[in-house]
């Protein structure tokens, strides 16, 4: 390598590290976001609250579709609403690895291919079938991140809102146990990208999912979501105060922020969450500080 190769590996390192220390600063929401409701859906995890398998047609093998599913039913069961109006945002790092891996081991032992594998390994597969069982006709999306995936579902969902034709937006994540190969590749990415190295697996056949159904706040909104100020933590990220920090593929902040939810709800008052040590904070506000909040932002808005 020459010394020329050398300064520009230094410049990028140095860019790179300025642009993650921009990217802390950032706001992530502009303004606030309603919660309109909650849910979660467990399998396997030896979690309270774990239930059995939800039986979906089309979909085998995985948790993957039928816990996304459940999740997204329990909101769309509590809160009707508009389906037309309604958009979906589908987070999850590596998608249902479970039928992946499958798939690929059928065809690399010389086994026929079988296609319904192929179709539920697509994450927007899922998707499909909650519109036609919902009958929403609003945007659909699959996102697959590295970082927090609360953050880049909220981003998302303040996006979608700036169009009037978009009334709610349903934000559902998914993780999966896995294999020795997928735990391989979650340490990797770890390493490649200054994560924490991943906690031990769930189980291979367990699953997580967390849904949280969003709309513009205002009355009739139990709870708001809005950003807080650029937090600086050096250990204590989760809203029980573990300290634990989330690996790679990990929603729990999607769990912190349905908890918080709840608690919101029985309790009122208001309640930082912090997603991760030096990323953007929210700030979840209930009753009657959520709606005067959302009205000052209203007339805020309206005399810019």
């Amino acid at each position: 390598m020459t010394p020329t190769e050398n300064t520009t590996t230094r410049n990028t390192n140095t860019t790179n590290t300025t642009t993650a220390a921009e990217n802390t600063r950032k706001t992530v929401l502009r303004s606030s976001l309603g919660v309109l409701t909650t849910a979660t859906a467990t399998h396997g995890t030896g979690r309270d609250g774990d239930i059995p398998l939800p039986r979906l047609p089309g979909f085998v093998e995985s948790a993957f579709s039928p816990l996304a599913y459940e999740a997204a039913r329990q909101c769309l069961a509590e809160q009707p609403g508009d389906r037309s109006g309604t958009a979906v945002a589908l987070a999850s790092t590596a998608g249902d690895t479970t039928t992946a891996d499958l798939a690929s081991r059928r065809m690399v032992s010389g086994r026929v291919h079988n296609p319904l594998l192929f179709m539920q390994a697509t994450p927007n597969s899922v998707l499909g079938y909650l519109s036609r069982e919902f009958g929403i006709t609003g945007q659909m999306f699959s996102l697959s991140t590295l970082d927090d995936p609360l953050t880049e579902l909220l981003s998302m969902a303040d996006l979608l809102l700036e169009d009037p034709e978009v009334d709610r937006v349903l934000a559902v994540g998914v993780e999966l146990g896995g294999s020795e190969r997928l735990a391989a590749v979650y340490e990797e990415l770890a390493d490649g990208h200054g994560h924490p190295a991943p906690s031990p697996a769930l189980p291979a056949d367990a699953g997580l999912a967390a849904a949280v159904l969003l709309g513009r706040p205002g009355n009739g909104t139990p709870v708001s979501v809005r950003s807080a100020e650029a937090y600086e933590n050096d250990g204590d990220t989760s809203t029980d105060g573990s300290g634990t920090r989330a690996h790679p593929g990990s929603i729990q902040s999607l769990f912190d922020l349905v908890g918080l939810h709840r608690r919101l709800l029985r309790e009122g008052g208001s309640h930082v969450l912090v997603t991760d040590p030096r990323t953007p904070a929210f700030l979840l506000t209930a009753g009657t500080e959520a709606t005067t909040t959302a009205r000052n932002e209203t007339e805020t808005h309206a005399h810019q």
